[in-house]
């Protein structure tokens, strides 16, 4: 009688056990992007991940995977529009063939200088717009994230916008980019990342186009004399969801999740820009040439380049390029 009753009691317990809820989150969602944990993307994710969380009460939970460890920015692109992965944060300039709208960004001089100005156009019209422009590519895009600027780099003097005619610059695989080296008399070579120190090294190319930080990271500047410190081109973030995972979102969540990115834009913007000044520090002290364009010079780049680029743009895009150039435009003149 009494090995019944264990029996039974062991049944009875093990039948509980099934009953006690698990507390899993809601709403699980993965993020993979390519640069390193270390980096201001990862480091606001992070800060994105833990403001969502604690607004949701925890029902809504990013996992976050840096350094490409989901693949590829293309693979993480797919993954996103096949429902393979819940999201991703992709550089625009990795997105122009999913969305060739999106190399709008790619336009020199395209974003305000003053950070003011930069977050009222992502917020306005031509933000809205750009994001729209992805309903239709399987993707819900929720905002963009700055994320540097691009300086020049050159083995020729770079003392004046004549000094450009005639040298060699590397490029992302871009005619925009291609055409906006055409007006400084330059010539642009696609190359990819990779084979770029040693293209610099090894006079293939006599310069190229990054942000500080990366000049800094990938020691271009130990095959590099000359640095013009330009701010011509924006480097933007575009965050990204799989329409399924993001309609199954409650209303509440989504404007949660809109909410948390867009508010710790100013701090990422003031970490990025900490670590810029550590880099130009780091290219100084190893005894290059840098000079910091003024805003005149600025404003001559800015003339000479914009034009162009921007008809390779339309010429790229068509009407729904021109449109969105317009919606620009017009955005830009009302700031």
């Amino acid at each position: 009688m009494a090995h019944s009753k264990s029996l039974f009691s062991a049944a009875f317990l093990a039948g509980l056990t099934f009953a006690v809820p698990t507390f899993a989150q809601d709403y699980v969602a993965r993020i993979g992007h390519l640069e390193s944990a270390q980096q201001s993307r990862h480091i606001f994710l992070e800060k994105v991940a833990e403001l969502v969380s604690e607004r949701t009460n925890g029902d809504v939970e990013f996992q976050l995977f840096p350094q490409g460890q989901l693949g590829g920015q293309r693979q993480m692109n797919e993954g996103v529009q096949l429902g393979t992965l819940e999201a991703t944060v992709a550089p625009a300039a990795f997105l122009g063939g999913f969305n060739p709208l999106v190399s709008v960004l790619d336009i020199p001089y395209l974003i305000p200088e003053d950070s003011d100005a930069a977050a009222a156009l992502r917020d306005g019209p031509f933000g809205e717009a750009l994001l729209d422009s992805f309903s239709d590519k399987g993707m819900v895009a929720i905002d963009l994230w700055p994320n540097g600027k691009k300086q020049f780099t050159s083995n020729e003097p770079l003392d004046t916008l004549a000094d450009f005619a005639g040298q060699k610059f590397r490029v992302m695989d871009s005619s925009i980019l291609i055409e906006q080296f055409n007006a400084l008399g330059a010539s642009a070579i696609a190359l990819p990342f990779g084979e770029l120190y040693t293209s610099l090294q090894t006079g293939v190319v006599d310069g190229e186009e990054n942000p500080l930080d990366t000049i800094k990271a990938m020691k271009f500047y130990e095959v590099q004399k000359n640095i013009v410190v330009s701010d011509h081109g924006a480097m933007e973030d575009v965050i990204l969801f799989n329409p399924m995972f993001w309609d199954s979102l409650p209303d509440d969540y989504k404007t949660i999740v809109k909410d948390a990115f867009a508010e710790v834009i100013p701090d990422l913007t003031a970490h990025k820009a900490a670590a810029v000044e550590a880099a130009l520090a780091t290219i100084e002290e190893s005894g290059s040439n840098v000079r910091v364009a003024d805003s005149d010079e600025r404003a001559k780049f800015r003339a000479v380049m914009f034009g162009p680029a921007s008809e390779a743009y339309v010429s790229k895009t068509g009407d729904a390029g021109q449109k969105l150039l317009d919606i620009y435009i017009e955005a830009r003149d009302a700031l």
